[in-house]
């Protein structure tokens, strides 16, 4: 298969010193992952492109100017920082907001060619004015936001289908009848205390490809036709597979890489335009959680062929 030009993926590294030991080994995928993809000639350098920081006035249309000034004045609390997890710096801050803005750019690209994809990005426990879960921005929230800002669309489904339920996404679009929220997630899974989105599947532990994949299937096709979305934010997080640290599911490689298959095949079919985002992913092997990951980029590249 030959790389195809017209797919866009936002890929800009901002490394972030020092993490504590626990969070290094998670964040080596996002080095990873194009470079497997470039090795492997499933893209070109040419399908990169490097996102600038996101500027103050977009992230306010979505995030509260106090708690935007906690992240660029280095001033949260200590027990602001343990809900979110990452110790406190400006780099952090920077790579929130450049992989915010990777977010919105690919927007513009799904907008002309149907499909455009974030290495990093999907940070659904973000709240307005708080972040938790290792996510301090929502990126998918201000994409979203500025769709709608500009009229760039109407009417917007988030379909996250990480483990772990978007809390934050279904909190700040709780009110906003453009934008449908849909997770699908482990039901003993963090957050344990879930919010509200406007469609919850909540998977039981131990399920497998065959429910997963049915029930995914079946929804999916069910909203699309209901809603008649302009575009769709797509979540694929990788935890949901069986070797996951602490999923819960028994997805296997397969059903997960069919997962996407299903996302995008109804989505192109319908001509809704989609931005990914990497979201989640927790095996032992890194190995494992790479390979999960780029069969989103290779499915996409082979059905936006």
């Amino acid at each position: 298969m030959s790389a195809s030009h017209a797919l866009k993926i936002a890929y800009a590294p901002v490394y972030v010193q020092p993490l504590p030991p626990g969070h290094r080994f998670p964040m080596i995928k996002y080095e990873l992952i194009p470079e497997q993809l470039l090795y492997e000639g499933t893209i070109t350098q040419k399908n990169l492109f490097a996102p600038s920081p996101c500027p103050d006035e977009i992230i306010l249309w979505t995030h509260h100017r106090d708690y935007l000034d906690k992240l660029q004045h280095q001033t949260l609390s200590a027990k602001e920082q343990r809900h979110i997890g990452f110790p406190q710096s400006p780099q952090l801050t920077l790579r929130e907001l450049v992989i915010t803005q990777g977010t919105i750019d690919c927007c513009h690209f799904a907008l002309e060619s149907g499909i455009a994809l974030n290495v990093a990005g999907g940070t659904h426990h973000a709240f307005a004015g708080r972040g938790e879960g290792f996510c301090l921005l929502n990126d998918f929230a201000v994409a979203a936001n500025f769709l709608l800002r500009k009229k760039l669309a109407e009417r917007i489904l988030i379909i996250d289908l990480d483990v772990h339920q978007g809390n934050g996404t279904a909190s700040i679009f709780e009110n906003q009848p453009a934008v449908f929220t849909f997770s699908m997630h482990g039901a003993h899974n963090y957050p344990f205390r879930k919010e509200k989105s406007d469609l919850d599947i909540a998977l039981k532990d131990g399920t497998g490809d065959a429910i997963y994949l049915s029930l995914l299937e079946n929804t999916l096709h069910t909203l699309i036709r209901q809603l008649s979305p302009d575009f769709a934010f797509f979540l694929s997080g990788v935890d949901i597979l069986e070797t996951d640290k602490f999923g819960r599911l028994k997805v296997t490689a397969t059903g997960c890489r069919r997962r996407d298959e299903i996302v995008f095949t109804q989505l192109k079919n319908n001509r809704i335009p989609c931005v990914v985002a990497m979201g989640g992913g927790y095996s032992p092997e890194i190995k494992t959680i790479v390979e999960a990951h780029c069969n989103t980029f290779r499915v996409a590249a082979a059905i936006y062929e």
